[in-house]
C-alpha cells in the first residue's frame, strides 16, 4: 500500500523524513477480493526473494499481521534468514490478520511484544521465555516523539475545517466475517447522519477484500456532505495523530482506536468483530455494526459523564520507549543463535 497512488502513496512520507528505501517491492494487484489477496501475496514473495537476495540482511526485522508480512516473513523462513517479529501474540479474531500474526510469530526467532499478556501467549504458542521480551507498543513512541500540527496548520494542511464536536473515522473490512462489509459501512454512515452538529476526518480503508467498495462509498459520503465530512486516503503520520490530539473521539475498527487513542484521553466506539481479543482502556466502547448500537456508543463518548471520566485513562500498550528497548535487545543478541528454534513445551495443566 506505501506504493499505491490509491493508498496515499505513503513511500513518500517515509522519504521524506530521511529514509533510502533500498527496494520498492510492487506486489498489490488492483482487486477488491481474498483472490486478489492471495495473490498479491505470492507477488510479493517473488519480490522479496530478489530483495533478499540483493541485500544479504543479517536479520529480518518485521511489524505486525498484513498479508504484506506474510510474504516477507514466507521468504526470509525459506531464505533462513532471522526474523524478528514486533507486536505479536495479540488477537484480532474478526480479520484474516490474527492468523497471520501467529504464523509469523511462528516463523520468527525473536519477538517484541507490547503487553505482558501478549508475551504470556507466545510462550504458550511454543516460544522460548528468553526469546520474548514485552517492550510496549510503537504507536505510543511515535505520539511521544512528533512534532504535531496546531488547529489552524492542521486545517490548513487537510484544508477541511473542523466544527464545534468533531470524530475521526477509519472502517476496514473484518476480513474474518461472513457480514457484507458494505453493509455495516452503510450502518455507520447513518449512525454519522444522526449527529448533524459533528464534523468527521474520515480515512480510507486498505487494501483488503472489500476495502474499496468501503472507500468509493466514504468518498461519495463526502461529496455528498463536504461541509461536515472530509475523505483522505491518508493522513500521514503527522496530521493523523495532529487529529487525535484535537478531535472528541474515535469511531471504527482500527487498531489505532485501542492503540494510540486512549494515550490522548479520548474514547473509542470499536465497531465490530474486527478487534476482538486485543487489550482495550476503559475509554473504548464495543458496539455491533448496527446502526442503533453505533449511535448509542457514539452518545456515549461524546457525553459530558464519560469525558470527565477520561482524564486518568490507562494504556495498556505502554509509555513510551518501545523502539529505544528493541535495538537495545537486538544490538546484544548474537545472530547465529537465532537461525535455529526449540519449542518450549508447557505443562498442560
Amino acid at each position: 500500500m506505501h506504493l499505491a497512488p490509491e493508498f496515499g502513496l505513503t513511500c513518500q512520507e517515509i522519504e521524506a523524513d530521511g529514509y533510502v528505501l533500498d527496494r520498492k517491492i510492487e506486489m498489490l494487484l488492483a482487486s477488491d477480493s481474498g483472490i486478489g489477496m492471495a495473490k498479491s501475496t505470492g507477488v510479493g514473495m517473488l519480490g522479496f526473494a530478489d530483495a533478499f537476495g540483493a541485500l544479504q540482511p543479517d536479520l529480518v526485522v518485521l511489524l505486525g499481521d498484513r498479508f504484506e508480512v506474510l510474504a516477507a516473513a514466507s521468504t526470509a523462513l525459506l531464505m533462513r534468514l532471522p526474523i524478528a517479529h514486533i507486536h505479536g501474540g495479540e488477537l484480532t479474531e474478526g480479520a484474516v490478520d490474527d492468523a497471520i500474526r501467529h504464523a509469523v510469530s511462528k516463523m520468527a526467532a525473536v519477538h517484541f511484544v507490547a503487553a505482558e499478556p501478549y508475551r504470556n501467549r507466545l510462550i504458550q504458542m511454543g516460544e522460548m521465555p528468553e526469546r520474548v521480551h514485552c517492550v510496549g507498543g510503537l504507536g505510543v513512541d511515535a505520539i511521544l516523539r512528533t512534532p504535531l500540527l496546531e488547529r489552524e496548520a492542521l486545517e490548513a494542511s487537510l484544508g477541511f475545517s473542523f466544527g464545534k464536536r468533531n470524530l475521526l473515522v477509519t472502517f476496514h473490512p473484518a476480513t474474518a466475517e461472513d457480514g457484507d462489509p458494505l453493509n455495516q459501512c452503510e450502518q455507520l454512515l447513518a449512525a454519522m447522519d444522526s449527529v448533524p452538529d459533528c464534523h468527521f476526518i474520515v480515512t480510507l480503508p486498505n487494501a483488503d477484500a472489500g476495502g474499496r467498495a468501503i472507500a468509493e462509498r466514504l468518498l461519495a459520503y463526502g461529496r455528498e456532505n463536504p461541509m461536515r465530512v472530509g475523505v483522505f486516503a491518508s493522513l500521514g503520520a503527522k496530521r493523523y495523530l495532529s487529529c487525535l490530539a484535537l478531535v472528541d473521539g474515535v469511531i471504527g475498527n482500527s487498531s489505532s482506536g485501542l492503540l494510540e487513542a486512549p494515550t490522548f484521553g479520548i474514547g473509542t466506539v470499536n465497531i465490530g468483530n474486527r478487534q476482538k481479543g486485543r487489550l482495550k482502556a476503559s475509554s473504548v466502547i464495543d458496539c455491533a455494526p448496527e446502526q442503533h448500537a453505533i449511535e448509542a456508543a457514539i452518545a456515549k463518548i461524546l457525553s459530558e459523564s464519560f469525558r470527565k471520566g477520561l482524564t486518568e485513562i490507562y494504556n495498556p500498550y505502554g509509555d513510551g520507549g518501545a523502539a529505544r528497548r528493541i535495538a537495545e535487545i537486538l544490538v546484544s543478541v548474537p545472530l547465529e543463535a537465532l537461525r535455529g528454534k526449540t519449542f518450549c513445551d508447557l505443562p498442560l495443566f
